[in-house]
């Protein structure tokens, strides 16, 4: 599959990058999918909450009240779950929520999306670009010229520590700046439009399609 390069400044340079045809063309699975948005989902999660049960909550261990001939239910002492501000019956515990998928399966759920990108026309090649300095409004002037002002964009540039582009981008709520090895279907799946540099579109097609 061929893909246009544009230049920064929305401009088509006439180049082209070939990559694998799985890259863009797989089958879309849409479980997967699913159960790779799940993960990562999971993943976010601290798992600290805590409620106090009955045995955890301070209070008189005093019974309120006698056993029989009161006219009433039973009662024992203040930390019962059914007087207020006792304990919590099978309240949340600590826990982790992160859960293990398959290399093939979080694979095939990233060229999935990737997928579903191509078909709606979402995905663009740009030629590799920096910044010599972090700055908003060089990222700005990018996204102006590629009318992308409006969009939740995601941009995936090849992994280069001098490269200022990220924290240019930080400030943008509909920005995210990646690189290729980083990439996940989450992400993917939320951004409006795909930028890739061409460094990390070969970066990507190596790591996926071909492997």
């Amino acid at each position: 599959m061929e893909l246009r390069v544009y230049s920064i400044e929305g401009n088509d340079t006439g180049r082209t990058v070939v990559v694998d045809d799985a890259l863009f063309g797989t089958e879309p699975n849409d479980h997967v999918l699913w159960l790779a948005v799940k993960q990562y989902l999971a993943d976010q999660r601290q798992g600290t909450h805590k409620s106090k049960e009955r045995s955890e909550v301070s209070g008189s261990t005093r019974k309120l009240k006698r056993q029989k001939g009161t006219g009433g239910a039973r009662a024992g002492d203040t930390n019962s779950p059914t007087i207020k501000g006792g304990g919590r019956v099978f309240g949340p515990r600590p826990r982790d929520y992160r859960f293990k998928l398959n290399k093939k399966v979080k694979r095939l759920a990233r060229l999935s999306a990737l997928s579903y990108k191509s078909k709606e026309d979402n995905v663009m090649v740009v030629e590799d670009f920096s910044f010599d300095m972090p700055k908003t409004k060089n990222m700005l002037k990018v996204l102006s010229s590629l009318n992308l002002q409006d969009k939740k964009s995601l941009f995936v540039l090849d992994t280069n520590p001098k490269n200022f582009v990220t924290l240019s981008a930080r400030n943008l709520k509909n920005v995210r700046v990646m690189n290729a090895a980083s990439v996940n279907t989450y992400e993917l799946l939320k951004a409006n439009k795909l930028v890739f540099s061409e460094t990390a579109i070969k970066e990507l097609d190596a790591m996926l399609a071909n492997s």
